[in-house]
């Protein structure tokens, strides 16, 4: 039996904000098949698609009026398996609908590194190039190795490797010149079974030496990395979220240097050559935006950069707080902040 379409389904369960809104027609894809079927389908010839995975990096400001594809395409299989050769490395591929959690605690469980810096970052495998995924010194980019898709308007397979996906920050082509184009329904990653570990990030080294952890495990930055993240963002699970609202803006070592010469304490990182990255949730905390509830909802008590729904909040009502705290930083910093949830 094929995927079944369902009609007037609720979104509320099916997004972290946890917005309350109804998508016209839904499908869950548990299969690369399932999902080529429906994409060669007649009913779907006439319809917009969205499609949906941990739904944790998007807003909902309305109903759906279009054909909403969940993608549960699970499995995680280990293509380079241990002891061929000398290699350290080992290939690890996962269905997209593969939880991004599950999928992380897999491969530390497994001693294989390269991932765990990337602990409890919420959503599914399949979002992970879409957004080139980020925290604490790692980017999705650092071990991608490829991904399959399926194009939505023909149902043909394709093989994306590195330099085809465009990297950038929060960017890839999946977002830009290809968004819409494209479901992708695996992604493999390139780990390493020796530590090569990243602890430069100060949050990590701070809690590192507070443990007296000299020379930490995959395991141990893994713990650590979800220890730092538990303190400071809400669990969607009790209180509606998307994680990050706003990316972490990106500007020249010149814009920089004005904006030092007014606030010398702005909390920045290197960023290439010649850019520099701020902090946006120091730049929001600096507006005065910290833990402040308005209506139904606000920003996170313990991080400023991320927005929440305190219960019967509107995707409207979020996107219009967000505006407001748009307008405070350009009016104090004179920095554009770019959101980093998507809009719908």
């Amino acid at each position: 039996m094929g995927p079944v379409i369902k009609e007037n389904v609720s979104l509320v369960n099916y997004n972290t904000f946890r917005i309350d809104v109804s998508a016209r027609w839904f499908v869950e894809i548990n299969s690369e098949a399932d999902l080529i079927s429906v994409l060669q389908s007649d009913f779907i010839k006439t319809k917009q698609v969205l499609v949906l995975g941990g739904g944790s990096n998007m807003l909902f400001t309305k109903d759906y009026d279009g054909l909403v594809l969940k993608i549960s395409i699970p499995g995680i299989a280990v293509l380079e398996p241990e002891g061929q050769g000398s290699s350290d490395e080992v290939v690890v591929r996962a269905g997209a609908g593969v939880s991004w959690k599950y999928l992380v605690d897999y491969c530390v469980s497994h001693g294989y590194g390269g991932i765990e810096n990337l602990s409890l970052i919420p959503g599914t495998v399949g979002a992970s190039p879409v957004q080139n995924i980020g925290a604490y010194g790692v980017e999705l980019k650092d071990i991608f190795k490829c991904c399959t898709a399926v194009e939505i308007a023909t149902g043909a397979k394709r093989t994306f490797g590195y330099d085809d996906c465009g990297f950038g920050y929060r960017e890839s082509v999946f977002k830009s010149s290809l968004k819409g184009q494209y479901i992708i329904t695996s992604v493999s990653y390139h780990l390493s079974r020796s530590a090569k570990l990243n602890v430069q990030y100060g949050a990590i080294q701070q809690e590192l030496q507070r443990r007296g952890i000299e020379q930490p495990s995959i395991a141990d930055v893994a713990k650590v990395v979800s220890e730092i993240r538990v303190s400071k963002l809400p669990d969607p699970a009790t209180i509606g979220n998307a994680g990050s609202f706003f990316k972490n803006p990106v500007i020249s070592v010149a814009e920089f240097e004005r904006a030092q010469a007014n606030f010398p304490e702005v909390v920045n990182f290197p960023a290439g050559p010649g850019k520099v990255k701020l902090a946006a949730g120091w730049l929001i905390e600096q507006c005065g935006f910290k833990g402040i509830v308005s209506g139904n909802t606000g920003t996170w008590k313990n991080q400023a950069l991320v927005l929440v729904n305190h219960g019967g909040a509107t995707g409207l009502e979020v996107y219009n707080f967000s505006e407001q705290i748009i307008e405070a930083v350009a009016d104090k910093f004179g920095i554009a902040l770019e959101r980093e949830v998507n809009i719908l």
